[in-house]
């Protein structure tokens, strides 16, 4: 997994996936959202919001996911990914049963990593 941005609160990281999919991390080891600060709350909802916009606007999926699942890594972090009805697991969550062999054709994921790193 690869960094795509970082700061004092949160970091963004790539999941190498089929679909589009990055994940917020705080940078402090929290282990549930309710007890992140209100500035590091805002500044994870701020980002998930842009990506969600932008992963919308470029790739232009049927769905995004947002999910937070902490049980084998107990520390704050999202999960955002652009879901496909074409994708391997749709409408199963990606970490589901596979429905089928993925059939997809999107943009660049490189080109859209380097164009949402500009807008952070």
């Amino acid at each position: 997994m690869s960094i795509l941005y970082k700061n004092e609160l949160i970091k963004i990281e790539i999941e190498s996936s089929e679909i589009p999919w990055l994940k917020i991390f705080t940078i402090e080891d929290i282990k549930e959202f309710s007890n992140c600060n209100e500035e590091t709350k805002r500044e994870i909802w701020k980002y998930l919001d842009l990506i969600e916009k932008e992963m919308i606007s470029y790739f232009k999926p049927e769905k995004i996911n947002i999910a937070s699942f902490g049980n084998y890594v107990p520390h704050v972090h999202f999960h955002v990914m652009a879901r496909f009805k074409e994708d391997s697991y749709f409408p199963e969550p990606m970490w589901g049963k596979k429905q089928r062999d993925a059939n997809l054709t999107l943009p660049s994921f490189e080109d859209f990593y380097e164009m949402i790193k500009k807008k952070f």
